[in-house]
């Protein structure tokens, strides 16, 4: 087990209160609603917090993961042997200068788009459907409906795992489809700043309503799931291939293939995270088998 000494949590419990925790189960915190506890969980609210954390963990070998809304990732039922770093409310600040937003990493992807909308800013809709926070979002070049992070991204200030912080601009940030520079964990987003153009509020805000209406007639979204389960397959799509493979609703314990939409797997008879992944496993092997196309989940498991 990667424990830190009592003194040392003790001390980080001392300085952030109620924002460090031990064992502390984390299905709560998922979109998936599964998963089984963390060692620690840690919520800083300022980057000297941050930089206090990787610090300590790395002086006592403890891994760590960074979790944003938690909406991409599924977590083993036997939990995860380590640290999970959370941003706390105040990491979560939204501010514009001109035409640029400035989201602090904690903040929701939707809530940045809704404060462009109010703005009368433009190029962020597509992005106010999607249940991530913006660290999450610019990780993993989060996108919908024909819009990418990559599209409307400045630069993303981010600490490296040897506590430099640093201003990335975009085009450094090695941005592709489901991918960034950021993907392999060297580097936790802090803060990312968005460019966008001048629009109208009722029109951005009717594009916006326009796509919501889209996703909850397509989406299974009365139900826990981490959204798009695999990644697009190049020359196909994900959903209509699992939908030909006959897995149309196929489940496994409480997890199943959504009816609505294949492309997304499903919680929806209380499962555990051991059902969602075997109905992902289930998916793969028989869409190869009667496909012939290997499909690569989107989402990360712990």
């Amino acid at each position: 087990m990667h424990r830190l000494r009592k003194e040392t949590f003790e001390s980080l419990r001392a300085q952030m209160g109620g924002r460090a925790l031990e064992n502390e189960v984390l299905a709560p915190y998922m979109s998936m609603k599964v998963g089984g506890p963390a060692n620690y969980v840690f919520r800083p609210e300022s980057e000297e917090e941050v930089l206090l954390i990787l610090r300590t963990l790395q002086r006592e070998n403890v891994p760590y993961y960074v979790f944003g809304n938690g909406s991409n990732i599924i977590v083993r039922d036997e939990g995860y042997d380590g640290a999970v770093i959370m941003f706390a409310q105040d990491f979560s600040l939204i501010r514009l200068e001109g035409n640029l937003i400035f989201a602090r990493a904690g903040a929701l992807l939707k809530d940045t788009a809704l404060a462009a909308a109010d703005a009368g800013l433009t190029g962020l809709e597509f992005a106010s459907g999607i249940p991530g926070s913006v660290g999450g979002a610019v990780t993993m070049n989060a996108g919908a409906y024909g819009g990418e992070i990559r599209d409307v991204l400045k630069s993303v200030r981010a600490v490296s795992k040897t506590g430099e912080i640093l201003d990335i601009p975009e085009s450094e940030a090695e941005l592709s489809y489901r991918h960034s520079v950021f993907s392999s964990g060297e580097y936790i987003v802090l803060e990312a700043v968005f460019e966008l153009k001048k629009g109208s509020p009722a029109g951005v805000r009717a594009l916006m309503e326009d796509l919501s209406q889209k996703r909850s007639e397509k989406q299974p979204l009365e139900y826990p799931s981490c959204g798009s389960t695999f990644k697009r397959p190049e020359g196909y799509f994900a959903g209509k291939l699992i939908m030909d493979s006959g897995l149309k609703g196929a489940r496994v314990g409480g997890a199943s293939v959504s009816e609505k939409h294949c492309g997304f797997v499903v919680n929806d008879k209380n499962g555990t995270a051991a059902d969602v992944l075997a109905v992902i496993e289930l998916v793969k092997l028989t869409v190869k088998e009667k496909q012939g196309v290997e499909l690569e989940c989107e989402v990360k498991i712990l």
